[in-house]
């Protein structure tokens, strides 16, 4: 008789998504690589940190960064740091502009990029509710063309791309949240234009360093976090914390982006451009199955937090009142009106799409 201990719900589900990384197409980058040749020059190096933590970081970054190293045959090698590993996450597009980092992954919003669409970035209210809207929103609607546009007049950055996350959730350690009174107080750590709207409600948005949001949830100086979905949660370890998951959802996908050092990218060649910017669209692939299937089947059978949930009536006032936070932004400047009336069209056409769309 074996004494294995089995395996709990959460632990079976995170243990089948990292098989799920044996099969994707980031997952053997070897596979990818061209046959070795002699190289007279030394090969192009860069520096990329990522939002992400190394637990997190696995999935969202480091599988794209194994698999254009392993393909550039020794053309060129990028180092990877995690959050807060080389510069804190609030400098990280400083870093970028001058050059300490030639590449970064994050959203405007948690790194305060100087552009006035940096509100949109990460979790914007209600903005998205599936994954595949960021992808189409970007792609089809024009959003791509304005995130261009903005970062076109910051100079030595260059954005290259945007994709889809995993949606957002109000998690907390001991105080349950069933009703919009319950948010009164909830000292969280979150994003910021999330936690900005909620902060209505009485909620209390609090920035700490990503790796002290544990130590800071165990001692009680934080009441929760406002900042993933229950893949995240599972993931990094906090839904061991957190006992209470509230099943409203604030939005259905973050918005994650890449952007270069633009001296460093004139640098690189075309061919290795392309190859960049082919394991970014891998990576956009393989980040949205991982966050979508898995994300469905934690909070199915996964065993760590209860769900509770604010009631139709409450919500809807709440997706009201995201009606003139989105006004409220679309006036902060004529840009910003113009993604707040395409995010107002995608909305209306999805709703007129109807089933599976809305």
């Amino acid at each position: 008789m074996s004494d294995k201990k089995p395996l709990s719900p959460s632990e079976r589900i995170l243990a089948t998504r990292r098989k799920f990384l044996t099969t994707a197409g980031l997952a053997a980058p070897a596979v990818l690589a061209a046959p070795a040749i002699v190289r007279a020059q030394a090969p192009i190096r860069w520096r990329l940190q990522t939002y992400a933590g190394p637990s997190l970081g696995e999935h969202v970054i480091k599988r794209q960064v194994d698999a254009f190293n392993a393909a550039a045959n020794g053309e060129m090698e990028i180092e990877l740091y995690y959050a807060d590993q080389l510069v804190p996450t609030s400098e990280l597009f400083r870093a970028l502009q001058n050059g300490t980092l030639d590449a970064i992954q994050s959203d405007e919003a948690t790194m305060a990029a100087p552009v006035d669409i940096s509100v949109f970035g990460g979790y914007f209210p209600f903005a998205t509710r599936f994954s595949p809207d960021v992808g189409s929103l970007f792609t089809y609607y024009g959003l791509d063309e304005i995130w261009k546009e903005a970062y076109s007049e910051v100079d030595n950055v260059t954005y290259l791309s945007t994709g889809a996350w995993d949606p957002l959730h109000v998690f907390t350690v001991d105080k349950p949240v069933r009703s919009l009174e319950d948010l009164k107080g909830l000292r969280v750590f979150g994003v910021p234009t999330a936690g900005r709207f909620l902060s209505r409600y009485g909620l209390i948005p609090v920035t700490v360093p990503w790796d002290d949001v544990e130590v800071a949830l165990r001692t009680g100086d934080l009441d929760g976090v406002l900042w993933s979905g229950f893949t995240e949660m599972y993931e990094m370890g906090w839904a061991d914390i957190c006992k209470y998951a509230l099943s409203n959802s604030i939005t259905g996908a973050w918005f994650g982006s890449y952007y270069v050092n633009t001296p460093s990218w004139e640098k690189v060649p075309p061919h290795l451009q392309q190859l960049y910017r082919s394991t970014i669209d891998q990576s956009h692939y393989y980040r949205m199955i991982w966050y979508w299937g898995g994300e469905a089947k934690l909070r199915v059978e996964g065993e760590k937090m209860e769900l509770t949930s604010i009631s139709p009536e409450e919500w809807n006032q709440v997706t009201k009142d995201a009606e003139s936070f989105w006004d409220e932004v679309a006036g902060e400047s004529p840009r910003a009106a113009r993604v707040v009336e395409i995010l107002k069209k995608y909305s209306s056409d999805m709703e007129k799409a109807g089933y599976p769309y809305r």
